[in-house]
């Protein structure tokens, strides 16, 4: 007998059977794809339906509506049940769909329940047959067509998601059993107490089958005998419907797509930080018999990625709560699995561990992935090779650290760790970010004598050890620590770093002024990206603004009017009797309290190439300096002198700090022939010589460096003060 053909309703048809819809009319909820106007009912009202999957929860009325379909249509309509059926089953259908098609012109609809449960030979089946058009498919599954449906079969045929039914839609479908006197039980007068009715939609959960089978079992047990007469009184109260429903079985199938679902929200509520929903999402997975196991494989999971850093306990927490949970097993071991959630749930979250997918991803990709020498085992050809010549042991230095390279060559600057704010992981925030900071303009940059020996495009790896040797990194830092001492900042304030270079000067006053605008001015596209990559974490209105350009010309690149509180930068005045210009364009751009912040390195202060050769060679280099340092040099024809009457005429209340650094300089080769180039091809020394005699030494360098500050006071306001600037820079250990 087909399954939905009328019938005569036998007396212990359950209600459940007894009221399915029959109409369009009569079905209820689903209006996101029954609702008038929707596609699905234009398609089932003008009998055009092209073939359809049905994916849903058990009780949202996937069956019922292929029964309205069929009391719908034209067409044959057949059904099969996967569970029962199989491909034998499947070949008589097609056998009669294809007879009634060429005999009488008739289409055939076949639906079939559960399709899920068939396996992929069996799906397969079905495709040549929907591909021909022998027969409109229907089918039905309470499990992820995407995933358990072949896709080939999902591809040709419409997938419309039916929903749990609304507590609206399940009242509907009570009252409709309640008065109707065919169907149901409108031949009698159906009272409930308050809430009774209520528990009972609440418990069923979106399940009109669970709700019919309640009601029916609370009315059919209230009288002393049913049926009782017509128009009997039957009262539901609150007990009896708590009685009927009892406790309805939680919905998880571990093998199946709801099982992942749960465990997703439940990861995501701990992601997300609510311990509520982490508790009610463990709960469900607790009632229904998951593998606590798995559950704590997940949190150990979820602790490293994203909580990580920002409380590095929350992974012992969770190992040691699985630990004791199979010493204690169920049900005590419950407390150790909401332990670990509220833990996860409550705790700072941040997922900077993912910085090791970008690492492995360059590995994969990287052309040069060579261990820089200095990196290198020296225990078996130190002597041969020279692995491992250059390398500074950082518990030999201050604070146990020196900027050194440690990354290959092709990927210096790379930044993979991006340290939160959260947690502990703002503790350390400040010192990882200034260090790497520092580092990276130590390694890329040479802060004193750029105009003399820095040269753009070199890029060798011997530029790293040249730098990391001098110990750079530690001086950048102090600088910056006194050149920023004493400052007074709003967060509402706007700055302007200029020659910001790879944001060294840049940070510590975006840290201060996050209400404000803070622009930074540097030389080339490399510099640019270098500071847009560290701040890309930030919010787009919190990012710096960064601009390409000369530090004359950024002025014509800012916006007509824009004013600044703080103007920094260093090296700005290099070519000071052609460069003073750009203080009057400084003082244009201060508001009325503004400040300047400079750090001016003096070459013609700083140690000369002939300091380090002897006899002949040294007069020869002595007689080339006299020309690189002459007064025709706009580089080098100025010092402490001419500087301070040079600032001091755009800003009289400017102060001047001078501060001599000497360092051990490494010279490579590279660094030595720039030197060369530039400045002394005409010493009358070959190249070849030159680099014989520098090349691969080590030497004390002396260094000058003026810090020039205007428009600091002493007035307290409420702003920023020097025990803050102190407090943000002691976390570096300077």
């Amino acid at each position: 007998m087909n399954l939905f053909e009328d019938a005569a309703r036998a007396d212990d048809e359950p209600l459940a059977a007894r009221m399915r819809p029959r109409t369009l009319d009569e079905y209820v909820g689903q209006e996101h794809i029954l609702g008038k106007g929707r596609l699905l009912r234009r398609a089932i009202q003008a009998d055009q339906l092209s073939s359809v999957i049905f994916y849903g929860p058990p009780g949202t009325g996937k069956t019922t509506l292929a029964r309205v379909i069929a009391n719908t249509t034209k067409s044959h309509f057949s059904t099969l049940n996967a569970v029962l059926s199989g491909v034998k089953e499947l070949r008589t259908e097609i056998d009669e769909a294809k007879r009634r098609k060429e005999m009488y012109g008739i289409r055939t609809i076949l639906f079939i329940d559960e399709v899920h449960r068939w396996n992929k030979s069996q799906q397969d089946a079905l495709l040549p047959w929907v591909e021909n058009g022998t027969f409109i498919l229907i089918g039905a599954t309470t499990e992820n067509p995407y995933f358990e449906v072949n896709a080939a079969l999902v591809s040709r045929s419409r997938i419309f998601q039916l929903k749990k039914l609304t507590d609206d839609d399940l009242r509907k479908v009570a009252e409709q059993a309640i008065h109707d006197p065919e169907r149901g039980y409108g031949r009698f007068h159906v009272t409930f107490e308050d809430g009774a009715l209520e528990h009972l939609i609440s418990v069923s959960s979106g399940d009109a089958r669970s709700l019919l089978n309640a009601l029916e079992l609370a009315v059919e047990t209230t009288p002393d005998s049913y049926p009782p007469p017509p128009g009997s009184e039957i009262y539901i109260s609150k007990e009896t419907a708590e009685e009927s429903i009892q406790k309805k079985a939680v919905l998880y199938d571990k093998e199946g797509d709801y099982h992942f679902d749960v465990i997703s929200a439940f990861i995501k509520s701990l992601r997300g930080s609510d311990p509520d929903a982490a508790l009610y999402w463990l709960a469900k997975m607790v009632h229904a018999g998951e593998d606590p196991r798995f559950i704590f494989r997940r949190m150990e999971i979820l602790a490293a990625e994203d909580v990580g850093m920002a409380d590095p306990f929350a992974v012992a927490v969770v190992e040691a709560d699985a630990s004791a949970f199979d010493r204690i097993g169920l049900p005590e071991g419950r407390f150790h699995l909401a332990h670990s959630a509220i833990y996860l749930s409550t705790a700072p979250k941040s997922n900077s561990a993912l910085g090791f997918f970008d690492a492995l991803s360059d590995v994969e990709n990287e052309k040069d992935s060579d261990v820089p020498n200095h990196l290198k085992d020296p225990s078996r050809d130190s002597k041969g090779f020279g692995h491992g010549e250059g390398y500074m042991y950082p518990h030999s230095y201050r604070d146990h650290w020196v900027a050194q390279q440690y990354l290959p060559t092709g990927l210096q600057g790379k930044i993979y760790y991006k340290p939160s704010d959260m947690g502990y992981e703002s503790s350390i925030r400040e010192n990882v970010m200034l260090r790497r900071e520092a580092q990276l303009e130590a390694v890329t940059e040479d802060l004193y004598k750029e105009n003399l020996t820095f040269s753009p495009g070199d890029k060798a790896r011997s530029r790293w050890a040249e730098r990391a040797l001098s110990g750079r990194s530690e001086n950048l830092l102090g600088l910056m620590r006194k050149l920023y001492s004493g400052l007074e900042i709003l967060r509402s304030d706007n700055v302007l770093v200029l020659n910001a270079s790879h944001g060294l000067l840049l940070w510590p006053l975006m840290k201060m002024n996050p209400e404000g605008l803070s622009v930074a001015v540097v030389r080339n596209n490399e510099q640019k990206e270098i500071i847009e990559h560290f701040s890309s974490e930030l919010d787009k209105l919190l990012r710096p603004l960064v601009i390409v350009s000369g530090v004359s010309d950024a002025f014509n690149a800012l916006e007509e009017g824009l004013l600044f509180s703080v103007i920094s930068g260093r090296n700005v005045l290099s070519r000071l009797s052609s460069d003073s210009q750009i203080l009057e364009k400084m003082k244009s751009r201060l508001d009325k309290d503004g400040k300047i912040a400079l750090l001016e390195s003096i070459p013609s202060l700083s140690s000369r190439l002939s300091d380090y050769a002897e006899g002949e060679a040294k007069d020869k280099l002595s007689q080339a300096e006299k020309i690189i340092y002459s007064c025709d040099n706009p580089l080098t024809d100025w010092g402490k002198l001419e500087l301070e009457e040079t600032v001091s005429k755009v800003f009289p209340d400017a102060t001047f700090e001078y501060i001599k650094n000497t360092e051990n300089r490494y010279l490579s080769p590279d660094a030595v022939s720039g030197f060369y180039r530039q400045s002394y091809m005409e010493s009358g020394l070959d190249e070849g010589e030159f680099l014989k005699i520098f090349s691969n030494r080590s030497v004390k360098w002396s260094n000058t460096v003026a810090i020039i500050r205007s428009g600091y006071s002493d007035k307290k306001k409420d702003k920023r003060s020097s025990a803050d600037w102190k407090s943000v820079l002691d976390k570096t250990g300077m």
